[in-house]
């Protein structure tokens, strides 16, 4: 479905040991700059350049209801969905300030609320809902494979559309109330694990509500046989329009060596779907924070993803991703403009 190349194969060698080269010769002791460095030379490898620059960077949300709702999993009825695509679009929300106060694009995605947004008319807002919600996945499965193809196909082409417009960095957020029971539950299934270790607080539920979340976890992993199952299924039979856009979209851009921004938990669980589709998928992502959910440590430790930040967040909305951008400009302006040794006079180590 998507035709992703490890960044390395793209490049030569000689242009890998330029890269650090011109990284390392900074007038600075090697690896001082820790983690920036690293960001540097992902970012120079996957423009292929010694000068890589960002273009157009983007956030896009998407939002979807969820069956699963029903269970009682959530501290918040499901109209909140409803009224936070709104909020977006009025320009009210957290990631509305933060993405403003960066320059960063915001585009907002109807995957699948339970609402009629026929009426709104935003150059922002794609309103292309794959049904009302999910299923309750605790009855069947949460959509068909069809719907969950369809999902996954919309926001790539949603993603073609941004790199066409000259985007080469894009971060995802995500709204929908009961969606950290989807996310969890395709940790637990991928992962092997149960539903205590995967659920958490969510929007701020009690620890009673955590277990009865946990529970519809394990009851839904056993009904369906997930564990033995193909990441696609999974998506499908747990997951939300949401999560199985972001991961289409995620794919695209890895295809298209967009640098992907990975939010907090719910967009790592789509990561983990499409690093479980794709092998070469995770050389194109960035993880900007650890949120405040409690596997979400756990989930990120899987794929060997170091985070930028870890500030106590767990609002989703793609609002780690702005909050760390600014970072991310850092790791390219000392990479394109900090002095080498030879530049400045000064002496190096050796």
């Amino acid at each position: 479905m998507f035709n992703i190349t490890a960044p390395l194969d793209k490049v030569t060698s000689q242009f890998v040991n330029t890269l650090q080269d011109k990284i390392d010769l900074k007038t600075k002791p090697q690896g001082s700059l820790g983690l920036l460095e690293s960001i540097a030379f992902k970012v120079g490898l996957l423009q292929q350049t010694l000068e890589p620059v960002f273009i157009e960077p983007s956030v896009i949300i998407f939002a979807a209801d969820h069956g699963v709702a029903d269970q009682g999993v959530s501290l918040f009825p499901q109209v909140v969905t409803e009224q936070m695509v709104l909020n977006f679009l009025q320009g009210g929300a957290a990631i509305n300030c933060f993405s403003k106060q960066h320059g960063i694009n915001l585009k907002i995605v109807n995957a699948g609320v339970k609402a009629n947004f026929d009426n709104i008319h935003n150059e922002n807002f794609v309103n292309s809902p794959i049904a009302l919600g999910t299923e309750n996945f605790a009855e069947q499965p949460a959509m068909t494979k069809e719907q969950c193809v369809a999902a996954i196909n919309k926001g790539a082409d949603i993603v073609k559309q941004q790199h066409q417009l000259g985007c080469n960095v894009i971060g995802f957020g995500e709204m929908g109330i009961a969606n950290t029971t989807s996310a969890a539950a395709i940790m637990a299934a991928i992962l092997n694990l149960t539903g205590q270790e995967c659920a958490g607080k969510g929007t701020g539920i009690d620890q009673q509500t955590v277990s009865l979340k946990a529970q519809v976890i394990d009851d839904a992993i056993a009904k369906y046989q997930l564990t033995e199952a193909d990441p696609l299924t999974i998506l499908q039979t747990v997951g939300g329009f949401e999560i199985a856009m972001m991961v289409g979209a995620m794919l695209k851009a890895a295809e298209l060596s967009m640098l992907v921004l990975v939010d907090g938990f719910i967009a790592s669980s789509a990561a983990l779907v499409a690093s479980e589709m794709h092998d070469d998928f995770l050389q194109y992502t960035q993880f900007c924070h650890q949120s405040d959910e409690q596997a979400h440590q756990l989930l990120l430790t899987s794929m060997s993803a170091t985070p930028i930040l870890k500030l106590g967040m767990r609002l989703g909305e793609g609002s780690g991703v702005a909050v760390a951008y600014p970072l991310l400009v850092s790791a390219l302006t000392f990479l394109n403009e900090m002095a080498s040794f030879a530049d400045a006079g000064v002496s190096d180590s050796q």
